[in-house]
């Protein structure tokens, strides 16, 4: 590989005091720098390099020529009499230029019983590094900062090296080509989101790319994705981790496993290297800007679910790759003992969100994939731990969260807030800040319920299909503001979700214990694949009837990747570690499942053609006032109002299409929907204002389960119409 540093001419060097070279000849001059920018800057001539460590006693740059260099070509001590300000170290190199490779070493107290836990033998990544080398192993051990040999081994020093186990920063050039490429800013309203793993859309081999789990794969993918009718593409975390860090085996195969979903970040500012095709130094970031503009040339946005409420380092011993070894007190929440780590994330550690610099850090990461990557969008891990002071305690206003939702460079970005933590936290409807929108676990209980148990709750029903007023309505929010699913990466796929009465999640090698215990599943009669007819035909309708009333409810519908494939995790329902077939997209499916996704493909053009099924406010009267509502009607069987008392699994819906304005500036037509969960047929009298069309019958095969309003049949306004035991029917007025 050819060195991405200049030749300077060396001789009488003018460097500035008490600004020492090692290991090698400097490629230029020395000089200050500035404290802003923080990270590594690129600016023509050089590079200005800038970090943040408060108590840090000595910061070095370290710079190498290859990825797999375990010496660097030169090293430079910061002087803290002239390249210190504050709290900030920073210098100006010149002749270093875009694909240079740097790390750093921080010395300073070891004193973890002070909470911090220097260690100038860990090289560090730059916490605003905008891209790392591919570069993590499977041996982590080097990188922990503590001998975990030692007795009380969390208060030892190690004196080993991590420099073969941690990736190198990259200098990376911000300009690309996007030829005019602009936010697209659909309005939430409008929008159908579609959750998936980047790598998992198109590594198996009947995805038929050229470039399997990659940026540039999806870009092959989006003919797909493009056809289905999705407007938003939501990616579980790309921001650099290690996959490497899971040390378990699958107790069935040997195979060693892996964190694939991503949810441990090392640099939240730099796109996964393992996803580029292309292996020169900061081709994933080339590669990842190119996916969204090709992705925005199609219409479909990029929203990145994003991981700052813990970082990959672990606990008290776990390894040191960046903001332990920078600050570790400013960067975490500390116990009372700051030996060890405040765990509102289940996962070791817990980010200090809400400290100043912390804060700071987060903003500028959000603006910088907004203003530089160009993304529409952000669907925050564990959103309540942006809401938690240094010491845990959850605030009314917390900071962050409020200057997120205030920023004015963010003021067109979807926020999504996954609106709970591992400690107890709870938010769903009351997550702070204003505009942000949440992840409904509720929606997802409520409607499972529904279609899976013998006595489906109605009124449960009814509130989650008219956009969970009981949770959005008080505090000013609209319908939207619910990101309504019944599946999501975290739990069963929709396939297992109906032939699945219990999870099997023994090849994670945690013997069963992971994963949700109550998924509000059924398997139909025989648990797992089958091939019983009668099975296999009720389960098919029951997929059916999860992902319309997913697409029939007021609020933003989220579709799991593969659901409309029918992908089995084989009743896993936390594959977190599975990099394999488990876990990816299998599209050879198709020719098995290919009545689902045209289902699928019809159901979401269906929602897109009719408003009326995504409002931008609620129903008149709220939620749950219905004596006289003007825009919906719930109705009995018999078409009187409903009784909720009684009504269990079965509920007529007629939504008014007045008022809700088609793409054609028309009024949408009135729907009537049709829920029958009970395990006997029910007829249900059609109103006699007018006449109907029926558009769906998930009991019916196809074409005849979902068609359009000019192939639909007819019904006379006051008949009756029988749905199956399990089944959904909507209707179209046709006055």
């Amino acid at each position: 590989m050819r060195s991405s540093l200049e030749a300077y001419d060396c001789e009488g060097l003018e460097r500035a005091p008490g600004v020492r070279a090692g290991g090698g000849e400097l490629p230029g001059p020395v000089s200050r720098g500035r404290p802003k920018p923080l990270g590594a800057t690129f600016d023509g001539v050089g590079t200005q390099f800038a970090v943040f460590s408060r108590h840090a006693t000595r910061v070095t740059l370290l710079v190498f020529d290859r990825p797999n260099d375990r010496e660097p070509r030169f090293e430079v001590v910061f002087d803290p009499e002239h390249h210190r300000t504050g709290d900030i170290w920073h210098l100006h190199l010149a002749g270093v230029r875009p694909g240079a490779l740097y790390l750093y070493s921080v010395d300073g107290p070891y004193e973890p019983e002070n909470g911090h836990r220097f260690n100038r033998n860990k090289l560090l990544i730059d916490p605003y590094a905008k891209a790392l080398t591919d570069g993590f192993v499977h041996e982590v051990g080097a990188a922990v900062g503590c001998d975990r040999d030692a007795p009380e081994a969390d208060l030892s020093f190690s004196d080993s090296s991590s420099v073969a186990v941690v990736p190198k920063c990259i200098v990376v050039e911000d300009e690309f080509d996007w030829q005019g490429d602009a936010p697209l800013n659909v309005p939430l309203q409008e929008s159908v989101v579609y959750e998936a793993h980047l790598r998992g859309l198109t590594m198996h081999p009947s995805s038929g790319v050229g470039n399997p789990g990659t940026y540039l794969g999806v870009v092959e993918k989006i003919p797909y994705l493009r056809e289905l009718g999705i407007t938003s593409l939501e990616l579980l975390p790309v921001q650099e981790f290690n996959e490497h860090e899971v040390d378990r085996r699958n107790p069935g195969t040997g195979e060693l496993l892996q964190n694939y979903w991503g949810y441990s970040p090392v640099a939240f500012f730099a796109p996964k290297a393992s996803y580029a095709a292309g292996h020169e130094p900061g081709a994933h970031v080339t590669e990842f800007k190119y996916m969204v503009r090709e992705l925005h040339k199609a219409g479909i946005e990029v929203i990145l679910d994003v991981v700052f409420n813990h970082t990959g380092e672990g606990n008290e011993l776990g390894p040191t790759y960046s903001f332990r070894g920078f600050d570790n007190s400013i960067y975490y929440m500390l116990d009372r003992n700051k030996r060890y780590y405040r765990n509102f994330s289940g996962c070791g550690n817990t980010v200090n969100c809400n400290h100043p610099i912390v804060r700071q850090l987060i903003l500028d990461c959000l603006h910088y994939w907004v203003m530089e990557m160009h993304v529409d969008g952000f669907r925050f891990d564990l959103g309540s731990i942006l809401g938690r002071d240094g010491s845990g305690r959850l605030m009314e206003n917390p900071p962050v969260v409020e200057h997120i939702a205030q920023d004015p460079i963010l003021r067109d970005t979807k926020l999504i807030a996954e609106a709970w933590d591992a400690a107890g936290a709870y938010q769903v409807g009351w997550f702070p800040g204003g505009r942000w929108a949440e992840w409904n676990d509720k929606f997802r209980d409520d409607v499972r319920r529904f279609w899976n148990f013998e006595h489906g709750d109605a009124a449960q029903l009814a509130t989650r299909l008219s956009g969970s007023a009981d949770l959005y309505l008080r505090d000013g929010r609209k319908p939207f503001h619910s990101i309504n699913f019944v599946t999501s990466h975290d739990g069963f796929t929709l396939y297992d979700l109906v032939s699945y009465s219990r999870k099997y999640n023994y090849a994670n090698g945690e013997n069963n214990r992971d994963g949700h215990n109550e998924n509000y599943s059924h398997n139909h009669g025989i648990e797992g694949e089958t091939d019983d007819p009668q099975v296999r035909r009720v389960r098919m309708r029951q997929r059916k009837n999860l992902i319309s009333t997913l697409l029939l409810s007021q609020g933003t519908p989220m579709i799991l990747s593969g659901d409309e494939l029918g992908r089995t995790q084989r009743g896993n329902n936390n594959a977190y570690c599975h990099n394999n077939e488990l876990s990816w997209m299998n599209y050879s499916r198709l020719p098995h499942d290919g009545e689902f996704l045209r289902y699928v493909r019809e159901m979401v053009a269906f929602r897109r053609r009719h408003p009326a099924v995504g409002r931008g406010e609620f129903f008149t009267g709220g939620d749950h006032d219905f004596d006289s509502l003007p825009d919906i009607d719930w109705l009995n069987p018999d078409g009187r109002a409903v009784d909720w008392t009684t009504a269990g699994g079965r509920l007529a819906v007629r939504i008014d299409g007045g008022g809700a304005e088609t793409r054609t500036g028309h009024d949408d037509s009135d729907l009537l929907l049709l829920f029958n969960a009970s395990t006997s047929a029910v007829s249900f009298l059609l109103p006699s204002d007018a006449c109907w069309v029926r558009v769906i019958d998930t009991y019916l095969d196809p074409p005849h389960d979902i068609c359009s309003e000019d192939e639909g049949s007819r019904f006379a306004a006051g008949s009756w119409y029988r749905v199956v035991e399990k089944g959904l029917a909507v209707f179209v007025s046709c006055r």
